[in-house]
């Protein structure tokens, strides 16, 4: 619902006060949007309770002050992705921030939860880009953004060194996130927004964890409508890969299994450099996996995300899922080895598949590189690469969703002038500023050093517009949209193409789907 006469307006001079379960929270308001920001959906999970499931937050006496982001996960501090000014790192990092519109609607407003991406080992909420303010006054909604446990601390599975006296849990970021879905549906009413509205959207990991979290059964009911955009669906290992990671971080910090528990006194600094060592190991050693990340522990994560959409056991709620056209290439610029992006490394990662599945057919990398015709030169490595690791995923998962509720499939091929000349293209994470409505945030960007604001403001309209109808009307067309979106289905495999203007293409990728076959191809 748009804000209109009847709505009653908050004070411009007094900051917004709510009152929830924990206690009294003091916000911010600033021209039409009010927020609480650092507000703890958890205990600390700090001493005993690191590396352990979250617990109910504490209650707080007086007033709480809500106008500042709360500490961010631990993380590599000089690492990808720079870490805004004014952020601090602490374990104790887990928060929530609640942006609302500065009216009081006369009905509850659908609500929008976001997850951020990094590769499970990086970012924050309190990044310049998620800023949420202008999705707030564009779809009259209440926004949550929030941090969770990262790396090490959040993403690594030490379970299969428990004991009695030093018991470690399975998929802390993941129950983290759930942690914070239930935050909302308990306290959300607070702010304004309607806990049986919610949508769920993420990038990257941040995808991931949306279609994660789209197939466990903890988390069933918390969210309405999901948005997963770049899901790196297949990063999601079974209990044996998990364990053998996991020890090899003991190795680098020098601990025998038998002594896990020592890893609850080791400064949270130790930890962290050891798991950035630990992230460029992995996947030098097996190209296409990733050091941290979701595990089928039978609990949180009771099958393989992929799989369990094929056989119908996901959460049958609308979705809205696609990828970018050329998101291998930003690992190609950072040199990072999150993905194989070189003709040797694409062959590792087959040799390796075809190891975790000895059922696949012997020339399985051949039929997939016959859909690439300049391969293996290196563009075609990191095209290869891109599919395994996200188009092919989303087409899977997509195609399986199709079957049991509505599914909007897209692909973002936008790019500014300049990322075009330097052939980055349409690049991971490249569409999350069009999300946002958040341009130059990000420290010597170049993305418009060849021109293209003006452009970039119309698609990240009309990616607004969609986003924001699909969370307040459950379809992603809005008002006034150029070209309708039709459902994705086996029949005509219809995908919104995302560009200068928007297309409607029918089965774009034919021909990867039919190289690639019907078999999901990933590690376990």
């Amino acid at each position: 619902m748009a804000p209109g006469e009847d709505d009653v307006m908050v004070s411009r001079t007094e900051d917004p006060h709510v009152t929830i379960g924990q206690g009294t929270l003091r916000g911010v308001r600033l021209d039409g949007v009010r927020s609480w920001k650092g507000i703890p959906y958890a205990a600390p999970p700090v001493g005993e309770w690191r590396l352990r499931s979250p617990r109910a937050p504490e209650p707080f006496s007086g007033v709480r002050d809500c106008s500042r982001f709360g500490p961010i996960a631990p993380q590599n501090e000089h690492g990808p992705l720079p870490i805004d000014p004014g952020l601090t790192l602490d374990e104790d990092c887990l928060t929530v921030n609640v942006l609302a519109p500065a009216s009081d609607a006369r009905r509850p407003r659908p609500v929008m939860v976001w997850i951020h991406g990094g590769a499970y080992y990086l970012g924050s909420s309190g990044q310049r880009m998620f800023d949420p303010t202008h999705l707030v006054e564009r779809g009259d909604v209440v926004v949550v953004t929030f941090n969770y446990r990262l790396g090490a601390l959040g993403f690594l599975d030490f379970s299969s060194f428990s004991t009695e006296e030093h018991p470690f849990d399975t998929n802390l970021g993941l129950r983290d996130q759930i942690a914070a879905l239930t935050w909302v549906r308990d306290n959300i009413a607070a702010f304004g927004g309607d806990p049986k509205d919610v949508t769920l959207f993420g990038e990257s990991a941040g995808g991931g964890a949306v279609t994660t979290l789209m197939t466990s059964p903890p988390a069933e009911g918390l969210f309405h409508r999901a948005i997963a955009e770049s899901s790196p669906a297949t990063s999601v290992y079974g209990r044996d890969r998990a364990a053998s990671i996991a020890e090899s971080f003991l190795e680098l910090l020098d601990i025998a299994p038998a002594d896990a528990g020592r890893l609850r006194d080791l400064p949270v600094d130790v930890l962290t450099k050891a798991c950035v060592e630990l992230v460029q190991q992995v996947p030098a050693r097996v190209p296409g996996t990733l050091a941290v990340a979701p595990t089928v522990d039978g609990d949180v994560v009771p099958h393989y995300p992929v799989a369990a959409f094929r056989t119908g056991l996901a959460h049958r709620i609308p979705l809205l899922i696609g990828t970018n056209k050329d998101e291998a290439s930003m690992f190609r610029l950072m040199k990072s080895p999150l993905m194989p992006i070189t003709p040797d490394a694409v062959h590792q990662m087959f040799v390796a598949i075809a190891a975790d599945h000895p059922d696949l057919p012997a020339d399985e990398e051949q039929e997939v590189a016959a859909a690439y015709p300049d391969y293996p030169k290196k563009r075609s490595a990191m095209e290869i690469s891109r599919d395994a690791a996200f188009r092919m995923p989303t087409l899977w998962i997509a195609e399986a969703h199709s079957r049991v509720a509505p599914t909007w499939l897209y692909r973002f091929d936008y790019a500014t002038p300049f990322l075009r000349a330097a052939r980055i293209g349409a690049t991971h994470g490249t569409e999350v500023p069009y999300v946002f409505g958040n341009f130059g945030v990000v420290p010597h960007d170049p993305t418009f050093k060849l021109g293209g604001h003006r452009t970039a403001g119309h698609v990240s309209e009309r990616i607004q517009r969609r986003w924001l109808s699909f969370a307040t009307e459950g379809t992603p067309d809005g008002t006034g949209a150029e070209v309708g979106w039709p459902r994705y289905d086996e029949a005509d495999r219809t995908t919104l193409l995302i560009g200068k203007s928007d297309a409607i293409v029918a089965d774009p990728d034919r021909e990867l789907r039919r190289a690639w076959g019907e078999e999901v191809i990933g590690f376990t």
